[in-house]
């Protein structure tokens, strides 16, 4: 049995487009790797639904489209990054690489790009959720 058995990863994906939710979904599938736990994935396709899903649960990570509308995610990223304390990582979805100045100012943890490369964003996020486990406080008595 795994050590993850009775946990999973809880993921909160924000576009307006429900083909980017998809593809998203798709290409992350239920399992990034072996040390991470299951993903268990909350949709959002308005900002005012990603802000009653933060005020019900606790998410691991969020992935938010920057190219939704009326609300984007870099805007949302930035607002969430001031409001949430603390915050969970976010990875952002933008149209374009040069896109990542924009990313900085929204304070993302990491971006990936339209369209959704089924290779590179589950590396990315497995990489943001390592990089938040290593620095979350251990419990008293853990290494």
């Amino acid at each position: 049995m795994s050590e993850h058995a009775d946990r999973v990863t809880h993921v909160l994906l924000y576009s307006d487009d429900r083909t980017v939710r998809d593809q998203v979904r798709l290409a992350l599938g239920r399992r990034l790797a072996d040390d991470i736990p299951p993903l268990e994935i909350d949709e959002a396709a308005t900002q005012g639904g990603v802000l009653r899903a933060v005020a019900e649960q606790t998410y691991d990570v969020m992935i938010l489209d920057g190219e939704a509308v009326p609300s984007g995610g870099m805007g949302l990223s930035h607002q969430l990054k001031d409001e949430l304390t603390p915050c969970p990582p976010i990875v952002l979805l933008v149209a374009r690489l040069a896109d990542a100045w924009l990313a900085s100012w929204s304070r993302a943890d990491a971006i990936a790009t339209h369209p959704i490369d089924p290779v590179a964003l589950p590396a990315t996020l497995a990489d943001v959720l390592r990089a938040r486990a290593t620095l979350a406080p251990q419990p008293a008595g853990q290494p």
